[in-house]
């Protein structure tokens, strides 16, 4: 036992070590073959290799939280489609370096269904990177300005998948929305993009400053996408609706 246990820690196996003693004495009691016994055994190993590396990449990805498909309320959200949503989940988009934008008031999910679909991506083992807008477009500047812009744009450009969540909160100015006209321009027909947005697209001219750098940011993000518009009541607000604080927070009490 201990000398099996050495080799598979010269080998590199320590999963399979530390759980060795264990299988054999399953494997015993189950009376398997050998052949079982050592694929139960691998397959441990190979498990936990999986997870290791799946936490690791979606650290590094920087996801807000983990959430999947399986975790969304699409009766909540009716304006949905479960099948398109679904058929985004196979990532046949990112294989075509097409585009997702989700667009809705805040609180229906939109950075939900962009976080799954980033943990997707994970599990098949493409490079993912999530961004708030505001952060994505204060690095850009600051590097913009201490001329060092095209050398950072390569962190936005590397991944197979890159998520900006939230676009629209903040108005941006003249180098906020050249900046993003430039990454978005980069990424064009070479890497998907799913982005958030609580504007319509006939308000982004206002977001942007400029209507013109809008209608040429749409042109390149719409040309190769899939929209999904989200029409309903935000989840934070329904929970604290059905709970009573909502009503008691902005309704009068009556006297009895």
């Amino acid at each position: 036992m201990d000398k099996a246990r050495q080799h598979l820690l010269a080998l590199g196996l320590k999963d399979a070590a530390e759980v060795l003693e264990a299988r054999l004495e399953r494997a015993a009691k189950q009376d398997v073959t050998y052949a079982d016994f050592l694929v139960d055994l691998l397959e441990t190993e190979l498990a936990v290799r999986r997870r290791r590396y799946l936490d690791t990449r979606t650290k590094l990805a920087r996801l807000p939280f983990r959430k999947t498909l399986e975790d969304f309320d699409f009766e909540a959200q009716p304006s949905i489609d479960p099948r398109q949503i679904r058929e985004l989940a196979t990532l046949r988009f990112l294989g075509n370096a097409e585009n997702v934008i989700f667009l809705g008031p805040p609180g229906v999910g939109k950075t939900h269904l962009a976080v799954s679909l980033g943990l997707a991506a994970i599990d098949r083992g493409y490079g993912v990177y999530f961004t708030p807008m505001h952060r994505l477009i204060e690095d850009l500047r600051n590097a913009y300005e201490e001329r060092r812009l095209e050398r950072r744009m390569r962190i936005y450009l590397a991944p197979k998948l890159l998520i900006i969540d939230e676009l629209g909160h903040l108005p941006l100015d003249k180098v906020g929305a050249t900046v993003f006209f430039q990454l978005v321009a980069a990424r064009y027909e070479r890497g998907s993009i799913v982005l958030t947005s609580n504007q319509t697209f006939a308000d982004w001219g206002e977001v942007f400053g400029d209507p013109v750098i809008a209608t040429a940011i749409l042109d390149r993000l719409l040309h190769h996408s899939h929209v999904i518009n989200i029409r309903g009541e935000s989840y934070r607000l329904r929970e604290k609706r059905r709970s009573g604080v909502l009503r008691s927070a902005v309704e009068p009490q009556q006297d009895e």
